[in-house]
């Protein structure tokens, strides 16, 4: 697990990853996710989802707001000054998700459920926003 997605954690961190979501592509806000990067899909990260397909984000680095298009997702780390996510290579398509983290089970001082999250930074989720962009 990377520093970036939980500051308290470190990269030996192992976690159980749960792959049935994969079925219909079932995700929630706040979920933690596996996913291959979208620069070079043999390297891994996991970040959690802040944006849905359909919603609507606040970028506060880009200072604009923009829809997550159909099939795709938005991911941030929860340590936001270090992490690498859709901030930096924008929406990650459906298809590059490979599991939802639902336990840490190494080291055992950091053992137990990985807690789904949506309070990580205000959410725009705006479905019946008009389409002006």
């Amino acid at each position: 697990m990377s520093p970036a997605f939980n500051p308290r954690s470190d990269t030996n961190d192992y976690v159980l990853v749960e792959k049935f979501c994969l079925d219909k592509y079932r995700f929630s806000h706040g979920d933690v996710v596996v996913f291959s990067s979208p620069s070079n899909h043999k390297e891994k990260h996991i970040k959690r989802i802040i944006g849905l397909p359909g919603d609507w984000i606040g970028t506060p680095n880009l200072d604009d707001v923009l829809k997550v298009p159909e099939g795709h997702f938005w991911v941030e780390g929860d340590n936001s000054v270090s992490s690498l996510d859709s901030r930096s290579f924008g929406p990650i398509p459906l298809g590059l998700i490979r599991g939802r983290v639902t336990h840490v089970v190494w080291p055992p001082q950091r053992m137990g459920r990985v807690e789904r999250e949506t309070n990580q930074r205000p959410l725009s989720s705006l479905q019946d926003r008009p389409e002006f962009y």
